[in-house]
C-alpha cells in the first residue's frame, strides 16, 4: 500500500546536492532552496520517498476522489497534515543508551563546586554506573533500553548511535553491545552500535593491564561477533592518552571497525586533530578544539559534533564556536549525548539550546540534527537526513505550520507524527 501525506505545511526536504555530503555555511541559511513552501503533498511507495508535488498535482494524479481527512482507500493511506511542517527524521549520531543506575546525587555535588574529574574520584560518575551496570542482566538492560528508545522515538528521533561504555569488561561490554543488537532487529528506529570499551579504566586492573584487554579481548570480541560499527575512546586528560587512543583506533582499522571520537570535552588535548589525522568519522564534544584542528577535520572529512547538552547539564556557559563554524563553512552535527548524567534524549531539546541560546538559526540547528549526522552513519546507497526522491521514508509532521517549529517548545514536544521507512511508529498530541 502506497501512502500519502496531503495539505502539508512546510516541508525541509534538506535534499540540494549530493545527500551523502554535509552542508556548511551560509548554505545551511539558504531557506529557498531548503525548504518547500507549503501546500505540497508527498507521495511514499514501498517506504521510499516517491514524489514531492504541489497538493493538486499529487490528488489529481493518484487520488482524484479524495476529499479531506485521513483515509485508507483503493491502496492508498492517506495522511492529512492540515497544514503542519514536515521535517526529516532526527538522528541523534552520539547517545549512551544502554546502562543501569541513578547518578541523580551528583548534582547537589556540582553546585557544591565539584568538577567532572572530582565526582569521579569520589565514586561517582562513569564508575558508578558500570557498578550498577555490571549488577544487571540482559533482560534488565534491554527493557530500560526499549523504554528509553520509545521516548527517543516520540521526540522525533528516527535513526540512533548507541555506544556501550558502562561494562568496561569484555563481559559486561559483549552484554551491552548484544542489548543494542536486539533493539536493532526488533526496533523501528534505525540502531548502529558504537564499541566504546575505552571510556574509563576499571579499578580491578592497571592502566596497562587494562590496555591489553581491550586490544587483545575485547576488540577480537566485537570484531568477530559483528558488534558494533565504530569504535569510540574517551580521549581527555585524565583518561586516555592522545597515544593510547591512536593505539586503540589503529588496532581497530586493522580489523575493519572505523571510529568516532570523544574528543577537548574539557581542554584542548589535540583530540580532534588526531581525530582527522586517523579518519574518524567524527570528533564529539570538541567544545575546545582550536581552529587549526576544525579546519582539519572538515578538510579530512572528519565531522564535529556538537553536545550542548553536556555543559547545560554541568551548570557551564554554552559557549560553543558553532556561529564561527558557519562563518568558516566548517561541518558540524549535533547530538544529544544521553547518559546518566545528561539524561534527555530529546533531539528537539538540542536544537533549542542552539537557538535560543547561541542564537542559531533553526534552519540550521535541523541541519544539524539530520542530514548532516547522517552523513557520518549510512552508506551512500542507503542514505536519511533529508527527505529527497528515492530516500527512505523517515520523517516527522510537527505540531507547527512552520519548519521553524521543530525546536521552539522546549519541555513541550513538538512532533505530532513521526514516520520510519514510510509506517507511522509515533503519534502525539497537539498542543
Amino acid at each position: 500500500m502506497s501512502t500519502i501525506i496531503v495539505n502539508c505545511g512546510e516541508i525541509a526536504h534538506l535534499s540540494v546536492g549530493d545527500i551523502s555530503e554535509p552542508i556548511s555555511g551560509y548554505e545551511m541559511l539558504d531557506k529557498k532552496s531548503l525548504v518547500f513552501p507549503k501546500g505540497n503533498a508527498i507521495l511514499i511507495k514501498n517506504g521510499n520517498i516517491s514524489s514531492i508535488d504541489q497538493n493538486d498535482v499529487i490528488l489529481d494524479e493518484f487520488i482524484p476522489w479524495y476529499d479531506e481527512g485521513d483515509k485508507t482507500k483503493n491502496g492508498y493511506n492517506i495522511i492529512d497534515a492540515r497544514g503542519k511542517a514536515i521535517i526529516p527524521g532526527l538522528v541523534d549520531s552520539h547517545n549512551h543508551l544502554v546502562w543501569s543506575g541513578d547518578r541523580s546525587n551528583e548534582l547537589s555535588l556540582r553546585q557544591a563546586g565539584k568538577s567532572y574529574s572530582d565526582i569521579a574520584n569520589l565514586g561517582g560518575g562513569i564508575k558508578k554506573t558500570v557498578k550498577s551496570t555490571r549488577d544487571s542482566n540482559f533482560s534488565d538492560l534491554l527493557s530500560k533500553a526499549n523504554d528509553r528508545l520509545d521516548i527517543a522515538v516520540m521526540n522525533g528521533t528516527t535513526t540512533l548511535e548507541a555506544k556501550s561504555g558502562y561494562g568496561l569488561c569484555n563481559e559486561t561490554e559483549d552484554l551491552i553491545l548484544r542489548v543494542n543488537y536486539n533493539l536493532s532487529k526488533n526496533s523501528n528506529c534505525n540502531i548502529f552500535s558504537t564499541w566504546l570499551g575505552a571510556h574509563d579504566f576499571p579499578d580491578d586492573k592497571s592502566r596497562s593491564q587494562y590496555l591489553e584487554e581491550l586490544i587483545g579481548i575485547q576488540l577480537p570480541n566485537v570484531s568477530e561477533n559483528k558488534l558494533a560499527k565504530w569504535v569510540d575512546v574517551f580521549c581527555e586528560p585524565g583518561w586516555f592518552t592522545v597515544e593510547e587512543t591512536e593505539i586503540i583506533v589503529k588496532a581497530s582499522q586493522e580489523v575493519g571497525l572505523k571510529s568516532r571520537l570523544h574528543v577537548d570535552e574539557f581542554v584542548d588535548s589535540g583530540g580532534l586533530a588526531l581525530a582527522s589525522e586517523l579518519g574518524s568519522v567524527s570528533g564529539d564534544h570538541v567544545a575546545f578544539s582550536n581552529d587549526e584542528s576544525r579546519d582539519l577535520a572538515t578538510k579530512s572529512g572528519t565531522m564535529q559534533t556538537f553536545l550542548p547538552g553536556t555543559p547545560y547539564i554541568l551548570g557551564k556557559e554554552i559557549n560553543l564556536p558553532i556561529q564561527k563554524c558557519i562563518d568558516e563553512s566548517w561541518n558540524f552535527s549535533v547530538a544529544t549525548d544521553f547518559n546518566p548524567n545528561y539524561p534527555s534524549l530529546s533531539m528537539p531539546f538540542i536544537g533549542s539550546l542552539l537557538s535560543h541560546r547561541l542564537h542559531i538559526d533553526p534552519l540550521v540547528s535541523l541541519i544539524a540534527s539530520t542530514r548532516n549526522p547522517a552523513t557520518t552513519i549510512f552508506e551512500q546507497d542507503e542514505m536519511r537526513g533529508s527527505l529527497s526522491i528515492g530516500s527512505p521514508a523517515d520523517l516527522n509532521i510537527i505540531h507547527s505550520s512552520y519548519v521553524d517549529g521543530w525546536c521552539q517548545t522546549p519541555g513541550i514536544n513538538p512532533i505530532s507524527k513521526t514516520m520510519i521507512n514510510g509506517v507511522i511508529v509515533n503519534s502525539n498530541k497537539s498542543i
